[in-house]
C-alpha cells in the first residue's frame, strides 16, 4: 500500500486548509503579516528611490560603482525610461538597458574622479551588437578626454557628463517641487 507523490501532497494540503480553516485569527493573522511585509517593502524601496534620486552632485561623488548605477537607474526611470540593471559582472559593458517608445539603449556608468577615456566608449560600443541596442550611452559624474569625445563621435556613442547629468537631476529635483508626496 504505497502512497504516491500526489497523495502525500493532497493530505499535506487537507491538513493545512484544517488548519488554516481551524483558526481563522490566525489565518487572518498570517494574512496580515505576510500583506504588511509585502506593503513594508514596498513602501521602503519607493522612499530609497525618492532619496536616490534627490542626490546632489555631491552626494554622487561619493557614490561606489554600483550605487551610482541604482541612482542612474532611479534617475532614468523618473525621465519616462523603462531601465533594467546588468548584474554586476559578465555584463559585456553596458551597465544599464533603457527601453523607450521601441527602442532599445544600453548605458555604461562611470562614477570617476578623473576624466573617462577611450576604453568606456570601446566597451559601449562593442556591447551595442551584443545587446542588439538601436543606441549607447556613456554617463558619468566627471568629464570626458578629448580622445573618448572624438572615438564617440565616429561611432555613434552619445556622452553624458558632468554638466548634463548635473542638468538631469536639476530638473528632477524641479518636477519633485510640486509633489506633495515627496519625503524630506
Amino acid at each position: 500500500m504505497g502512497m504516491d507523490f500526489f497523495d502525500a501532497f493532497k493530505m499535506g494540503l487537507d491538513l493545512l486548509w484544517s488548519m488554516l480553516t481551524a483558526e481563522p485569527l490566525v489565518t487572518l493573522g498570517i494574512m496580515v503579516f505576510f500583506g504588511g511585509s509585502l506593503l513594508f517593502a514596498l513602501i521602503v524601496n519607493v522612499l530609497r528611490e525618492q532619496k536616490l534620486r534627490k542626490s546632489g552632485i555631491l552626494e554622487v561623488d561619493k557614490m561606489s560603482g554600483r550605487m551610482f548605477e541604482e541612482f542612474l537607474q532611479a534617475l532614468l526611470k523618473a525621465k519616462g525610461y523603462y531601465v533594467q540593471l546588468t548584474p554586476e559582472s559578465g555584463d559585456y559593458g553596458a551597465d544599464l538597458i533603457l527601453s523607450t517608445k521601441g527602442k532599445k539603449i544600453i548605458v555604461q556608468a562611470k562614477r570617476y574622479k578623473k576624466n573617462v577615456g577611450v576604453k568606456a566608449v570601446q566597451e559601449i560600443a562593442t556591447a551595442k551588437s551584443h545587446y542588439k541596442s538601436d543606441e549607447c550611452w556613456v554617463i558619468t559624474n566627471s568629464f570626458f578626454t578629448e580622445q573618448a569625445k572624438k572615438l564617440a563621435s565616429s561611432n555613434k556613442v552619445r556622452l553624458v557628463d558632468r554638466k548634463q547629468l548635473m542638468n538631469w537631476m536639476l530638473q528632477e529635483n524641479e518636477s519633485n517641487k510640486g509633489d506633495s508626496r515627496t519625503m524630506g
